[in-house]
């Protein structure tokens, strides 16, 4: 924000008593009013809601080793309730217009990596692991050697390759690409539909939906996401009621009984933190939870560096006023996220949304945690949507992390191979992890091939040491005969 912008917003504000909660949340002194607050906070919420349909999508959606699968109703129960606790927290405690809730990309992790290979309550307990594991960083001082040992423009194509994989499983859990029978004898192992055509009511709800979010956020409507999910989600319902479907997949579009219910937090504390070594296993564990933590920690420096300049509080130096107390705050909803089995809470980048209405305060806060709160007892309504009307949404979180490419140095290839490397093994082999392992040991190998060894730092020169056993786990398994 420029300054006369800011100027100008303290000569809007007007004259005002200056109340003990104004006071608290310092209202007037950054240039702001109630009003602003209250409207940035509407403006929040609406912007962000798509997660109570998104992320009880993708957990839901998603096995673990056993078979089992969380039940949606719980998982929008959690997914309310951690948004709201967290949301309040960060704006009493951090003072910023930072609203949290459990983090796209994070819960793929979760959902596609994790569960797999164990247990559901394992999976949360490495969650609430990698949460606390951000707080001791953050307390140590340790954020800064971590942040300094990964080039920033690979931080910048894991959060591509993250998006493409988040865009590749809507179009999976839409049916709009599927895998190909074994039985056909093909070496395509994807197709368009079911049979290499769209078909169906359900097919078209999905293609319109896309259609419709990529029209309004060319548009730049606000709350495009959540604007699509709602009215494809009405457009599900009346064709459900008005033609013969056949099948919707998981969620099938009916009216429920009733509307309002009460919240069922069976999910709550359900984790266990250290299940997960007696499943996998030390080395592959330690390489989980360094995912779960590089995916939440950076996109949440990013997220609260671009916030607070979005609404102009950044000090002279550059620097977030209360960063410590901030990602403190930050990896305490990762751990309530996993002790929810919400997955990972983490800063919204959406919160500009609500600065772009005036919000400069945690007080906006306030209002975007009562209306997640409010949530918790409309779970009926929020479980009618299926995913033919929700999967457009990932299609285009997908594209809007697909941007950060342009900050990619194409030009260098000690850059550019790691970086392609990451994007393209995500998407490939369905897996976070494996992307971000195949750009590090790569980036580590072209720096020293280029006699540049000594500008790899040490801590990346560890990590790829871990992944190098990780994706030789099998031949040194049966080298050493276990």
């Amino acid at each position: 924000m420029s300054e006369a912008q800011k100027t100008a917003g303290r000569q809007d504000a007007g004259p005002s008593t200056v109340t003990g909660v104004d006071r608290f949340f310092r209202i007037t002194e950054r240039g702001s009013t109630f009003g602003r607050e209250i409207r940035g906070g509407f403006a929040t919420f609406f912007t962000m809601a798509y997660i109570l349909v998104l992320n009880p999508l993708i957990l839901g959606s998603a096995k673990d080793k056993s078979g089992e699968q969380l039940d949606p109703v719980q998982l929008t129960t959690a997914t309310a309730l951690v948004a709201a606790v967290m949301t309040i927290v960060m704006g009493v405690g951090g003072n910023l217009p930072l609203a949290l809730a459990a983090g796209l990309g994070l819960n793929a992790v979760v959902a596609f990596q994790l569960a797999p290979l164990m247990s559901w309550d394992d999976a949360m307990g490495l969650i609430v692991l990698e949460g606390l594991l951000i707080c001791v960083l953050v307390v140590t001082g340790l954020r800064e050697a971590v942040m300094h040992a990964i080039p920033q423009q690979l931080k910048q194509a894991i959060s591509v390759g993250i998006g493409l994989f988040i865009a590749l499983i809507g179009f999976v859990d839409a049916g709009f690409v599927t895998r190909i029978p074994d039985a056909a004898n093909t070496t395509v192992p994807v197709q368009l539909g079911s049979t290499g055509t769209l078909a169906g009511w359900p097919m078209l709800v999905f293609c319109v939906g896309v259609l419709l979010t990529i029209g309004l956020l060319a548009r730049r409507v606000r709350g495009a996401i959540l604007v699509s999910i709602v009215t494809m989600t009405v457009v599900a319902l009346a064709v459900n009621a008005l033609a013969d479907v056949e099948t919707w997949g998981l969620t099938t579009p009916e009216w429920p009984d009733t509307i309002v219910d009460a919240p069922d937090f069976g999910l709550l504390g359900q984790f266990s933190l250290f299940g997960a070594f007696g499943q996998v296993g030390v080395v592959t564990v330690v390489l989980l939870v360094f995912t779960l933590i590089l995916s939440d920690f950076f996109d949440t420096m990013g997220t609260v560096v671009g916030v607070s300049a979005e609404a102009g509080l950044l000090d002279e130096d550059g620097k977030v006023p209360g960063l410590g107390k901030v990602l403190l705050i930050d990896g305490a909803a990762a751990v309530a996220g996993g002790a929810a089995s919400a997955s990972s809470a983490t800063s919204y980048i959406e919160s500009a949304a609500g600065v772009g209405e005036g919000a400069r305060t945690g007080f906006a806060n306030l209002v975007t945690g009562s209306l997640f709160g409010l949530a918790l007892f409309l779970t009926p309504l929020l479980t009618i949507v299926p995913l033919q009307a929700a999967a457009p949404a990932l299609v285009a979180v997908g594209f809007l992390m697909m941007t950060q490419v342009k900050h990619i140095d194409w030009d260098r290839y000690e850059i550019a191979v790691p970086a392609f490397l990451t994007i393209a093994v995500m998407p490939f082999t369905y897996s976070i992890t494996n992307g971000i392992g195949a750009g590090f040991l790569a980036y580590v190998l072209i720096k020293t091939v280029l006699g540049r060894a000594k500008e790899v730092h040490w801590l990346l020169w560890g990590t790829s040491a871990l992944f190098l056993v990780y994706f030789a786990i099998d031949p040194i398994e049966q080298l050493l005969g276990v």
